[in-house]
């Protein structure tokens, strides 16, 4: 069975957000594309060429994906969720939040938990919602 991956959705600047993760989180990128490199898609926007169809990074033993909104088509923001990350220490969990906490809100300080040795939730510069843990399970 496949783990459940995340499946993200940008308004014209996924291909920004997937190289932070990229970086942040020292994954591998897959594969990243744009409109305008996909197949059959000249009937296209000329605007809609550079946003992202799909980007895949993998990350332990799991994929982050993402693309942007078509142009045209609302962009709500992301609400409702939160990408969850187990790390094994706190200090690569706490060098993780705050990295997305630069330019980010964080909701809830990174600390010491009843669950877990270090917890805390994050919404980065890009909208994306994160519950971080990191260290030993507590309970």
């Amino acid at each position: 069975m496949s783990p459940i991956n995340a499946y993200l959705t940008f308004d014209g600047n996924a291909a920004e957000a997937m190289r932070f993760y990229e970086k942040t989180l020292r994954g591998t990128m897959q594969m990243m594309m744009t409109v305008g490199e996909a197949p059959d898609t000249e009937q296209m926007p000329a605007d809609a060429k550079s946003r992202i169809m799909h980007a895949s990074l993998a990350y332990g033993d799991g994929i982050l994906m993402a693309s942007d909104t078509m142009p045209g088509q609302p962009f709500e923001g992301m609400k409702g969720f939160g990408v969850a990350l187990t790390l094994d220490t706190v200090a690569e969990a706490r060098r993780i939040f705050d990295a997305f906490a630069e330019g980010g809100s964080v909701g809830m300080p990174f600390e010491k938990t009843f669950w877990v040795e270090g917890f805390g939730m994050v919404t980065d510069r890009f909208g994306t919602p994160w519950l971080i843990n990191g260290g030993k399970s507590l309970v």
